[in-house]
C-alpha cells in the first residue's frame, strides 16, 4: 500500500456523490491543518491507551497538541472502547480486536484502503468504532459511507473466521458528547458494496459522472474554486431579495436551507483570495490589502504593574472565579459533584430554527414564543434602563 489511497474511505461520501471530484482534487497538494494535526495526536494517544489495556507493547506518544481538554476527550473514547472489548469477551471465547486496523478494499476497488480506529468482532457481529475529535459538525453513524466501507473491508477480511450476520457502526464524538450507533445486516452491506460502492468508485477513479455540490464538499480540496459549487450558491445569491412578505413560503424555506452553506462558501472564497494576495502577491480587480484596526496592548504586564504601583495606583487587578470545566478538573468529578453539584445548573439553549434533519427534539411553538419574548424583554431592559 502507498501512503495515500486514491479512493480514500474518509472521502467516500464525496466521491460517490460527486465522482469527478476525485481527479479534480489530485491537482491540489496535501495540506494538514492544525485541527487535523491535533486529531492525529489524539488518535495516537487513543491507540496507545487501548493497546496498553490489551497488554500489547506500546510507547506513549509525545505531542505539543496534548492538553487536558484533548486528553479528557480521548479518555472518554477509550472508556467506551474498553466497555465494548469486555462485552465482546463475555460474548465470545476468541474475539478479534484491531486497534488502528488497516483495511483494504483492493479486491473490490483499485487503490482503496484506509485505517479503522477500532474493530471488534465476535462470532456473529463486527463492530466498527470511529473517533471524531471535531467540535463543529455532528457526525452520525447512520448510512455513514466511510464506516460502511470499513465494514465491508472487515467483512472480507474476517468472514472466513466468523459467521457474521451484523455490522455495527459507531461514531464517538466526545467533545460534543455525541455517540451515534447504527446497525446494518451483512447481507445488506454486501448488496450496497456491489450495487453502489463498487460502480460509484469505478466512475470516480475514471473521472466520469457529473460534479454535484452538497454538504460532502466540506473538506474537498477544490471546494473554494470549484465552478459547480460556485454556480450552486450563486443561484441562491442571485435571487431578488425583497421584503419577506413578498416571497412565497417555499422561497423563504429555500433560503433558510442554503443560507448557512452560502455564508460559509463566501467566507472560504474570501479567505482563499486574501491568502493568495498576501502570500503570492496576487492582485484582485477592485480590491487591495490594508492594515486592519487593532487594539492597544501592554509591552510587558509586569513592568506596567510595577510602574503603576510606583505611581500610587493599587487597584489595577481583576479577579474572577475559574470556569466550571476548570473547577471540575481541579477537584475531580466526584469531589466536584459532592461540593458544588447543588450550585451548578444547565440553562436551556437559545431557541434556534434548524432543518428537520436535525436530530434534536422539536421545541413547542408556544413555549418558544414565550421564551423569545422574555429574552427580548431582558435585552430591551438592559439597553433601556429605567
Amino acid at each position: 500500500m502507498g501512503a495515500h489511497a486514491r479512493f480514500s474511505p474518509s472521502s467516500g461520501k464525496r466521491y460517490l456523490n460527486c465522482p469527478p471530484s476525485l481527479l479534480l482534487e489530485e491537482q491540489f497538494p496535501d495540506e494538514q491543518s492544525p485541527f487535523a494535526a491535533e486529531g492525529s495526536a489524539g488518535h495516537a494517544m487513543a491507540e496507545h491507551l487501548i493497546n496498553k489495556y490489551l497488554k500489547k507493547r506500546t510507547k506513549r506518544p509525545v505531542s505539543d497538541y496534548y492538553s487536558d481538554e484533548l486528553m479528557e476527550a480521548v479518555e472518554s473514547y477509550v472508556e467506551y472502547v474498553i466497555s465494548q472489548i469486555e462485552q465482546a469477551r463475555a460474548d465470545c471465547d476468541t474475539p478479534f480486536f484491531g486497534v488502528e486496523q488497516k483495511v483494504s478494499l483492493a479486491e473490490r476497488v483499485e487503490d482503496c484502503f484506509g485505517t479503522a480506529d477500532m474493530v471488534i468482532a465476535d462470532y456473529q457481529k463486527i463492530h466498527i468504532i470511529d473517533l471524531k475529535l471535531g467540535k463543529g459538525v455532528m457526525v452520525d453513524a447512520e448510512s455513514n459511507v466511510q464506516l460502511m466501507i470499513y465494514g465491508l473491508g472487515v467483512l472480507d477480511m474476517l468472514g472466513f473466521l466468523y459467521d457474521i450476520n451484523t455490522v455495527e457502526l459507531t461514531i464517538v464524538q466526545p467533545r460534543i458528547e455525541h455517540f451515534s450507533t447504527w446497525e446494518i445486516s451483512a447481507e445488506d452491506l454486501f448488496s450496497w458494496g456491489k450495487d453502489v460502492f463498487e460502480p460509484g468508485a469505478a466512475r470516480a477513479l475514471a473521472g466520469e459522472g457529473e460534479f454535484k455540490a452538497g454538504d460532502h464538499c466540506r473538506f474537498c480540496k477544490a471546494r473554494v474554486t470549484c465552478r459547480a459549487r460556485a454556480e450552486e450558491y450563486l443561484k441562491l445569491a442571485q435571487m431578488e431579495f425583497k421584503n419577506p412578505d413578498l416571497m412565497a413560503d417555499d422561497e423563504i424555506a429555500e433560503v433558510l436551507s442554503k443560507a448557512d452553506a452560502l455564508k460559509k462558501w463566501a467566507e472560504e472564497v474570501y479567505t482563499y483570495a486574501q491568502n493568495e494576495a498576501v502570500t503570492n502577491h496576487k492582485e484582485w480587480p477592485g480590491f487591495k490589502l490594508v492594515l486592519g484596526r487593532s487594539n492597544r496592548k501592554y509591552t510587558d504586564e509586569a513592568d506596567v504593574a510595577e510602574a503603576a504601583k510606583k505611581a500610587g495606583y493599587t487597584d489595577i487587578y481583576k479577579q474572577s472565579l475559574i470556569g466550571i470545566t476548570e473547577m471540575e478538573r481541579l477537584m475531580g468529578k466526584k469531589k466536584f459533584n459532592e461540593i458544588l453539584g447543588a450550585f451548578v445548573y444547565k440553562p436551556d439553549g437559545k431557541v434556534t430554527l434548524v432543518p428537520d434533519s436535525d436530530k434534536r427534539e422539536p421545541y413547542k411553538t408556544a413555549t418558544a414564543e414565550a421564551d423569545f419574548k422574555r429574552s427580548e424583554e431582558r435585552r430591551v431592559g438592559k439597553e433601556c434602563p429605567t
